[in-house]
């Protein structure tokens, strides 16, 4: 990933930004420039022709593209950690998802559907929400629940059995669905399956072992994802406190002789915001280079710490360059509009709710608790 690179996919996705907020999705120009920061596999194994899961460049890559759009940036997420589970795919099959130069792959990991076993296939049935970037997705990961006899299976703690399954675009329906405040672009829509019969091969439990030995293939898979959601809200806080430099320069309020720039309550705001992202990045930084050895328990609950915490910083400072900006920037059009309900959507994510927060205060505290969150 190169400035250059970040630099050419902003040119081609910041002029179609109006027209995907529209539509609900960015277009496939838009896709391509993506794939070409090479931002999508970044977490890919070098064997395939990714990044070999370094967590710092994943997390950078996000940013800088939820600093051109937030859906943009979103869609990276996605598409970046998809590509995680090359390492735990067979070979053939990960060669395959992930082996091209452009190679976007969406997935939803809730098992929300259901397998049975078929001779050598899983018969697929279900329907999934949030799948986002599924549109342009050549392949679509799905959770599901083993099943025999038209009941679940049951693994050796009593839990039913959980894996995920990759299936070709034509193999799996989207339901046209997305209509929300925020993030519009990223074509978050569901999926369905009425009996699709995909290759065993094609099935791979996130509960056990990457076949990849790195680093970042030891870290929980939802810490990783974490990771990613507060990197897209931080490139999206990052956009807003450009956005409001820029507008305090160029806007002159009522009644006023210079710019806003000039005054007190706009200084204020613009320090407090930029120092916020500052902060939170560093801390993102942090908790990325040191993911490496997040495996166990009470380390994989400070990373989830500073995944919310950082999501949390970047929607106070959105919130505080949104109000210092005055009431212009509740216009539709106004980019400060849109980071406004992008960063507000992105803080919603699972993976960076208080509820994430509690599992892992609880972890601290030394209390018993289902970590499986974690």
């Amino acid at each position: 990933m190169t400035t250059d690179a970040f630099a050419r996919a902003a040119d081609t996705i910041a002029p179609r930004i109006a027209d995907a907020e529209r539509d609900g999705r960015h277009d496939a120009a838009a896709l391509a420039a993506l794939a070409a920061t090479g931002v999508f596999k970044t977490l890919v194994p070098r064997a395939y022709g990714g990044g070999h899961g370094d967590l710092l460049p994943y997390v950078e890559g996000i940013e800088r593209a939820a600093r051109i759009d937030g859906a943009a940036g979103w869609l990276a997420m996605i598409g970046a950690t998809t590509g995680l589970t090359a390492a735990y795919l067979p070979d053939a099959v990960a060669r395959e998802v992930f082996g091209p130069d452009d190679a976007f792959a969406c997935g939803v990991f809730a098992p929300t559907g259901r397998a049975t076993r078929v001779g050598d296939a899983l018969k697929i049935e279900g329907r999934w929400s949030w799948a986002s970037g599924c549109e342009h997705a050549r392949w679509r990961m799905v959770g599901v629940v083993l099943c025999e006899d038209g009941r679940p299976r049951l693994d050796a703690q009593g839990a039913p059995e959980t894996r995920c399954v990759f299936l070709r675009a034509e193999e799996i329906t989207v339901v046209p669905n997305w209509n929300v405040l925020g993030l519009r672009a990223t074509g978050s829509h569901d999926l369905a399956a009425a009996g699709a019969l995909v290759p065993i091969e094609r099935s791979f439990s996130l509960l056990g072992s990457a076949r990849d030995p790195d680093a970042a293939y030891r870290v929980s898979p939802f810490g990783v994802l974490a990771l990613g959601v507060a990197a897209a809200a931080l490139g999206i806080a990052a956009a807003a406190v450009d956005r409001f430099a820029a507008l305090a320069r160029e806007k002159t309020p009522v009644g006023a002789r210079r710019p806003l720039a000039h005054r007190e309550l706009a200084q204020v705001a613009f320090a407090r915001a930029d120092g916020q992202v500052r902060a939170a990045r560093a801390s993102l930084h942090n908790a990325a280079l040191a993911a490496g050895s997040a495996d166990a328990l009470p380390a994989r609950a400070a990373l989830r710490v500073v995944a919310c915490d950082v999501t949390r910083t970047a929607v106070s400072a959105v919130d505080g360059i949104f109000q210092g900006a005055g009431a212009g920037a509740a216009r539709v059009g106004e980019p400060l509009e849109r980071h406004f309900r992008d960063v507000h959507m992105a803080a919603q994510h699972a993976m960076v709710t208080d509820a994430v927060a509690a599992v892992a205060g609880r972890v601290g505290l030394g209390l018993d608790t289902d970590a499986s969150l974690l």
